[in-house]
This record gives C-alpha cells, structure tokens and sequence, in this order.
C-alpha cells in the first residue's frame, strides 16, 4: 500500500468462508515471504472487508491460511483505527470483562453477546516487515481479539457458553448461508 492510497482500492473481492469450511478451523502460518503476494493479500483483505461491510477480516476468512489481518474498526470514542498487521500475537487482554454483541463475515447475520476484555495489545509486523504494535480499547480491542482468535481457527461462537452457544448454533443451522 503506498502512502495516501485507499486501503483495498486496488484489491479485488474473494469469497469468504463461512462457519463449516475447514480453512476457517486451520491454525495459520507464520508469513515468510514479504513479496509482492503478500501486498495483494493485504489489499485484497481490505476489499473483500469493505464489500462485506465489515471491521475486521483475518486471511483464512478468504481462504489463505497465513497469519494476516486488516481493521478499519472504531473504538468506543468513535475514533478509527486502520491497518493490517502480519504475523500477530496477542501480548496483552486485560481490563474488565464486557459481554457485548460480537458478530463475524464467517457467521453473516448472526451475533450473540460474547465476553471479551475492554482492552488488547497486538504485536507483530506490517507488510514490509517492520514492528508494529496496536493497541485497542473497547469495540476495537473486541476487534483485535476477535482477528487473532480467527488466525489460531476459532470464532467467537467457540467462547459461548450454555443458552447463548445453544441459540447462536441453532441459528447457524438454520442460516441460508449454512452449507
């Protein structure tokens, strides 16, 4: 991305995969190679995140299994937070716990309240490889967190417990999308 271009202007739009496909359950890998793939990735991820008007969108939610992600994502001052970060680890989730609805381009249509900490850390690398570190803070560090889980293969449905993973499942199967 060069500096002052649009995030995603030159992507292209790839399907996404939803809750079922195996990609969206794999562990990533790390990213080795810092090429020109990876910058296509990256613009890619921003596209197909702004066609499906979403927040947040990790690599193996396009089916790559690499451990990439971009956010365009607000906190709870409204102020916004963009970027990618390449080969992420979340070092820090910590604050007080906020059940808050929490939904996924993987899961379209649904959400159900789900616990997370108010605020998150994320350390990892930018396309060109040099250190970056995010900090988040409410809905942004629920985004933060939320990336993150998708890049080790889990959704925010695998942190419901009791009626609120019984409702959001039977929702699941019920949903058009549902393969």
């Amino acid at each position: 991305m060069r500096h002052g271009s649009i995030p995603g202007a030159r992507g292209r739009v790839r399907p996404l995969t939803l809750l079922g496909d195996a990609p969206l359950r794999e562990q990533c890998r790390e990213v080795t190679d810092f090429g020109s793939d990876l910058a296509v990735l990256v613009e890619d991820l921003f596209a197909t995140m702004y066609a499906a008007r979403g927040v947040g969108l990790a690599a193996n939610q396009i089916g790559v299994p690499l451990r990439v992600f971009v956010y365009d994502c607000p906190d709870d001052e409204d102020v916004r937070h963009l970027g990618h970060v390449v080969n992420p680890r979340l070092v820090d989730a910590d604050g007080v716990v906020i059940r808050g609805p929490e939904g996924c381009l993987s899961l379209p249509g649904l959400e159900a309240g789900t616990e997370r900490y108010d605020h998150a850390v994320v350390e990892g690398v930018t396309m060109t490889g040099e250190p970056v570190t995010v900090h988040g803070t409410g809905f942004f560090a629920r985004c933060l967190q939320h990336e993150c889980d998708h890049l080790d293969g889990t959704v925010y449905a695998d942190h419901l417990r009791g009626w609120r993973r019984r409702r959001l499942l039977r929702q699941v199967g019920r949903a058009s999308w549902r393969r």
